[in-house]
């Protein structure tokens, strides 16, 4: 027997299809819609850690294939390595800032809330600085003599900014954590990086298409690379160095002056901002000349590594402008505390550069429509 063509069905037949057909198309939608909203909530707190995961192992994974091929092709052996290197030579250090970061924090904080933190004199040459040099002259007299009186003034804008200063101390120790498992993941990544890298072609042609699956991972992979290993990198290796000679010396608040030194060099200024006024001080303080002259050359060494470091760890620049990487750093650490402070730079950089890459990409089909049509 024949089927009917749908024109040649009469009208409330038609209406109780087409009614029918609907009906289907919102129960599939719901129930996906449904799924996807309950696995989004299950995973939502494993966002930040698997995110820092893949740029992890997407920026370890040069290392980690030269380590396998000196093993004979082992890539679980090679990402064991490499993974452990890492955390004796980086961990370590890195759990020390962090506790002496949380430490200075309180000791700030309750300084501030008692009313025993101690302003250094005001200093004549501040009352003729233009425009805003009487009054800063005042301010820094008034606490000078009064800190209590500063205090009270500006007591509720001070409890909002310790809640978020300690907030930022406290995310220094989740920080680590989250770094010490995002890096056994990273390596568990590294490992099965072949099917890692099929998985993440096929996902990207699903979202661009078949034509621009592999250049949307390939682009993805090296703005990755660019901004973990030639900025946030380095930036880390600086701040470690310079961090730890604060620490041998005794500079006072050595944490938050290494969390300094580490957000000046992601936004590429020169360290020597926060070292120039630490060595003044070490001078002043430090009993021994020597030990001062010691901590200037060392410090001065580690202010400067990112010069003999870029070459080697990036090749070519970041095309993407020092704003975005500013926001997203300043952005993630306003949203996600110290480890957002990484991911935010990473992940507005990737958005930048994969929205540019559609807006050129429109624009190189179009004069190419219209060199053909010429």
């Amino acid at each position: 027997m024949p089927i009917p063509r749908i024109s040649s069905l009469p009208d409330k037949a038609l209406e109780k299809i087409i009614s029918r057909k609907l009906l289907d198309l919102f129960i599939r939608v719901g129930l996906i819609g449904f799924l996807v909203v309950y696995c989004y909530q299950i995973f939502r707190p494993f966002i930040g850690l698997m995110l820092w995961a893949l740029i992890l192992a997407v920026a370890l994974y040069p290392l980690h294939a030269l380590i396998a091929r000196k093993m004979g092709g082992r890539q679980n052996l090679a990402a064991t390595t490499l993974v452990l290197v890492i955390l004796l030579g980086v961990l370590v250090p890195a759990t020390l800032l962090a506790i002496s970061f949380a430490d200075s924090t309180n000791a700030l904080v309750k300084e501030v809330q008692n009313g025993t933190i101690r302003i250094p004199a005001p200093v004549a040459s501040v009352a003729q600085w233009p425009m805003i040099g009487e009054q800063v002259y005042a301010f820094w007299s008034t606490a000078y003599t009064d800190i209590g009186s500063v205090i009270a003034k500006l007591e509720p804008k001070i409890g909002a900014v310790t809640k978020q200063i300690l907030a930022y101390a406290a995310s220094a120790g989740v920080a680590v954590l989250m770094f010490l498992v995002s890096l056994i993941l990273a390596g568990v990544l590294m490992a099965h990086a072949s099917s890692s890298h099929a998985a993440a072609i096929a996902i990207a042609k699903r979202m661009t298409g078949p034509e621009k699956g592999g250049e949307f991972v390939e682009l993805s992979t090296a703005t990755i690379r660019a901004v973990a290993q030639g900025v946030i990198g380095i930036a880390c290796i600086q701040a470690l160095l310079l961090g730890a000679g604060f620490m041998v010396a005794g500079v006072p608040a050595a944490g938050i002056l290494a969390l300094l030194v580490l957000l000046i060099s992601i936004v590429q200024i020169p360290a020597m901002l926060i070292t120039a006024p630490v060595i003044v001080y070490v001078f002043y303080t430090q009993e021994s000349t020597t030990v001062a002259v010691i901590f200037t050359v060392y410090s001065l060494i580690a202010g400067s590594v990112d010069n003999v470091l870029k070459p080697l760890m990036l090749g070519r620049g970041v095309n993407a402008p020092m704003p975005v990487i500013l926001l997203g750093a300043l952005g993630g650490m306003a949203g996600g505390g110290i480890i957002g402070l990484f991911l935010g730079a990473v992940m507005l950089t990737l958005g930048y550069q994969l929205f540019m890459a559609w807006v050129h990409g429109d624009n190189e089909q179009e004069n190419m429509k219209t060199i053909t049509e010429d």
